[in-house]
């Protein structure tokens, strides 16, 4: 029996644009450039490493958002991952953490898996919690923020690293996997790559199929919402310190940086 492997992955508004929101206080997602999170990519390299030590391994990546979510797909399959599923619906807009796992882990289980990996947070929201709320709902092992991971027959190894100490965690699948920026770098997909992702079967679903009422995602299911916001304040030029006399400019410096309680 294959080894199937599902990678979540994000479609996010490109960090160095502009980002607005809309009258709803939700991203203008729209109106802004769009790419695979960068942190996803580390998941669907670690998966395709997977995939390539294991025999009769098959890579689904998977994602919610719109039309243009199809893009962080695409660069996926380029990457090498097998096919893909876009779940895309308008009542979807505005879903949190909680409706977003809700949507993903019907998806997974229709789809079927034996693995799920995902990266350590998406680069817009940042929250880091889907892997746990996938697990909770899939009612399955997790294994999270792991700089090195493997599988061996019906069981997941990982390297987990913090400042103290490194942890050997292990389990059994099937099992929710997230990795860190630290998993390796993510291969660049090749021309070769990229015109055979135009014929990867791509799934589209929306929320009927998976047999989710509208009012159980977007706003009005979210249990989380955005009450205000600001624009980011104009850049003011800095100041400038000048060591006019022996000595002067060091005190100066540390003066001001006490000003600003940076020391």
């Amino acid at each position: 029996m294959s080894l199937r492997i599902i990678v979540t992955v994000k479609y996010v508004p490109d960090a160095a644009g502009e980002r607005r929101f809309t009258e709803d206080n939700t991203a203008d997602r729209e109106d802004a450039d769009g790419l695979l999170s960068e942190l996803d990519e580390y998941a669907v390299e670690q998966a395709l490493q997977i995939a390539q030590a294991n025999e009769d391994a098959e890579v689904t990546v998977v994602t919610v958002g719109p039309d243009d979510a199809g893009d962080a797909l695409r660069k996926a399959l380029a990457m090498g991952a097998d096919k893909a599923v876009h779940v895309s619906d308008d009542n979807i807009h505005g879903t949190d953490a909680l409706g977003t796992s809700l949507i993903l882990a019907r998806t997974i289980e229709r789809t079927g898996f034996d693995l799920v990996m995902s990266g350590m947070a998406s680069t817009d929201g940042a929250m880091g919690v889907l892997p746990a709320l996938l697990a909770e709902r899939l009612e399955v092992a997790q294994v999270t923020l792991l700089s090195e991971v493997s599988v061996d027959g019906s069981t997941v190894r990982g390297r987990r690293d913090s400042d103290a100490a490194s942890e050997e965690l292990v389990a059994r699948l099937p099992a929710v996997v997230s990795v860190t920026d630290q998993s390796g770098e993510a291969r660049y997909p090749s021309f070769k790559g990229i015109m055979a992702a135009k014929k990867k079967p791509v799934e589209e679903l929306g929320l009927d199929d998976l047999d989710i009422e509208s009012e159980r995602v977007g706003l009005a299911g979210s249990w989380s919402a955005v009450q205000a916001v600001a624009a980011r304040p104009a850049r003011v030029a800095g100041t400038i310190i000048k060591d006019e006399d022996e000595g002067e400019g060091a005190k100066r410096l540390a003066e001001f940086l006490a000003a600003q309680k940076f020391i």
